[in-house]
């Protein structure tokens, strides 16, 4: 598809963002567009930064950055009638994994040049619009403590050994779903609210995709931590045991409560906290995807 104009805004504290930024103003010199290029090093700029280039009416918009950046400004593209294209800048990069869109630079870029666009459902925690996965449990206590610069510094080991040192911290909760004669109570160690099957980097909820119309909540039950680290480790080999160990709840909104209330981390950023709806917005946002993906 070819695009007249183009607005580029890359978050350069993301732990590849220089470099990619740099890269990718390289792979699109010289295109037929014209392209409104943004470093920004300061992530408290970036929504600013992209309304300035949204005053001026691209066609395309490109958001480069991890999961949290791209989820935090998704809200603005919502019925402005432009295309997203994704430069998956992150450690974990879970959106851009559900979509398809690949790791590294040169792909990226060529799957905003050379894709089709495809039109996607986001996630809502009451009414703000997220790119992928909402969880419960020890995500948001991760997310909550961990050093600003942890990722970036040390990538995604990191971020795992620190996850390690949260998890002896961790207790496990009582997740209520639905409302009313219907709800449902579980004792859970962790709760996923998807809009795609990756959380973490990792595929852990087959049955979410963005563009099924649906959210999909996911509980990992039970009494024990332990149940957590088997859950994932079956979830990374792909084992069947990954299923014995989850409830599934899909709809087009889900009340979702715990007790005690807890916060919620949204595409890695703590930004809610029980009890909240969760929803689907089906059908919202075109996305530039390889052909393969379309």
């Amino acid at each position: 598809m070819q695009f007249q104009s183009a607005a580029m805004v890359v978050n350069t504290k993301s732990r590849h963002g220089q470099g990619w930024f740099d890269r990718a103003c390289a792979r699109f010199d010289g295109q037929p567009m014209a392209i409104d290029a943004h470093a920004v090093d300061d992530p408290d700029q970036l929504e600013a930064t992209l309304a300035k280039a949204l005053a001026k009416n691209p066609q395309l918009v490109i958001l480069g950055g991890g999961d949290g950046t791209i989820s935090g400004l998704v809200d603005k593209l919502v019925g402005k009638g432009v295309t997203l294209g994704v430069l998956p800048l992150g450690t974990a990069n879970s959106f851009a994994r559900s979509l398809g869109i690949p790791l590294d630079v040169d792909g990226a870029v060529d799957a905003i040049l050379q894709g089709t666009p495809k039109r996607i459902d986001l996630g809502m925690i009451n009414d703000d619009y997220y790119a992928s996965t909402a969880a419960i449990g020890l995500s948001p206590q991760i997310a909550q403590t961990v050093p600003h610069n942890a990722k970036r510094w040390f990538g995604r080991m990191g971020y795992l050994s620190w996850a390690a040192l949260q998890f002896l911290k961790f207790k496990p909760f009582t997740v209520i779903v639905g409302e009313g004669a219907d709800a449902q109570r579980l004792r859970a160690v962790e709760v996923r609210i998807s809009n795609g099957p990756f959380h973490g980097g990792t595929e852990l909820v087959d049955e979410a995709g963005v563009a099924s119309g649906e959210i999909v909540v996911q509980v990992v039950k039970g009494h024990v931590k332990s149940r957590l680290v088997r859950n994932w480790a079956a979830s990374v080999l792909r084992l069947e045991a990954r299923k014995e160990d989850t409830v599934t709840f899909r709809g087009q909104s889900l009340r979702v409560a715990t007790e005690p209330p807890l916060p919620i981390s949204i595409d890695g950023e703590v930004l809610a906290e029980t009890p909240v709806t969760a929803k689907v917005a089906a059908a919202v946002i075109d996305v530039m995807v390889p052909p393969a993906a379309a």
